[in-house]
């Protein structure tokens, strides 16, 4: 069987991409990051958490600061992430690779808990990086942007633009990893938060920032917040922006002819 590893062009796009990276921007959307994992997480404890597609260590970092686990191990596609992610620091991380993107240098099931969050809508065999991921890992914790719409096949430019190759909805989520033997045990879906709006369009579009803006950022998140909560799940995840999940494996795995 031919072995499969992240295509070239892939490896050199995200080779430099964290060398001058916004970096409040990306502590920002890692802050929401780290609440729905430490959400999904409660009531587990955890020794040894490896994340796959950590970037450049930031969810590590926060999550190292509020305890979360006794040890911590990252591998990166990215050689300028692997960089960022050493000189971070982090307490009680043991170890910071490179990887191909599908093969994880540890033994089976050595890891309590791995996390990969916004990396497995950039994945080129994403079934491949799923049944190595429940080979290392006892549990896993995913998180995905909720970017299917209908007509989003006329927004491809947009999409690739932030690297996205694959579209994912809860729904077509929990099949894929139900067909690939992790069963959910947690779930959670959120809306963009008002900070996080606001500075992607004052900050990083530049758009004028006035008192009628800002508020109609506010009211578009509290309308949708409204809405889940009295039509049910099904309208939750309508809404949704992000989908999380905290797995296990299944009893049984399916049968994929």
């Amino acid at each position: 069987m031919q072995e499969v590893n992240s295509s070239e062009n892939l490896k050199t796009a995200y080779d430099s991409y964290y060398e001058n990276n916004d970096e409040t921007w990306r502590m920002l959307g890692a802050k929401y990051k780290v609440e729905h994992i430490i959400t999904v997480c409660k009531g587990y404890t955890f020794n040894k958490v490896l994340e796959v597609g950590a970037g450049d260590g930031v969810i590590l970092k926060l999550l190292a600061d509020k305890g979360f686990a006794t040890e911590y191990h990252a591998v990166e596609l990215s050689a300028s992430g692997v960089e960022r992610i050493k000189e971070r620091n982090i307490a009680s991380i043991k170890s910071v690779q490179e990887f191909d993107g599908y093969h994880l240098p540890f033994a089976d099931e050595s890891m309590d808990l791995i996390i990969l969050t916004h990396v497995l809508e950039h994945v080129e065999h994403e079934r491949l990086l799923l049944r190595e991921l429940k080979r290392v890992a006892k549990m896993v914790v995913i998180e995905v942007p909720r970017d299917y719409r209908f007509g989003v096949d006329t927004r491809i430019k947009h999409f690739l633009a932030y690297g996205h190759i694959n579209m994912y909805t809860p729904t077509s989520l929990r099949y894929l990893l139900a067909t690939e033997g992790l069963e959910v045990i947690k779930d959670l879906t959120d809306t963009i938060a008002p900070e996080v709006t606001k500075f992607y369009t004052f900050e990083t579009l530049k758009k004028p920032k006035n008192f009628i803006s800002s508020l109609k950022i506010d009211l578009e998140h509290n309308v949708k917040k409204i809405a889940a909560s009295v039509f049910g799940k099904k309208m939750e995840e309508q809404f949704a922006n992000y989908y999380t999940v905290l797995c296990k494996k299944a009893d049984h795995q399916p049968e994929i002819f």
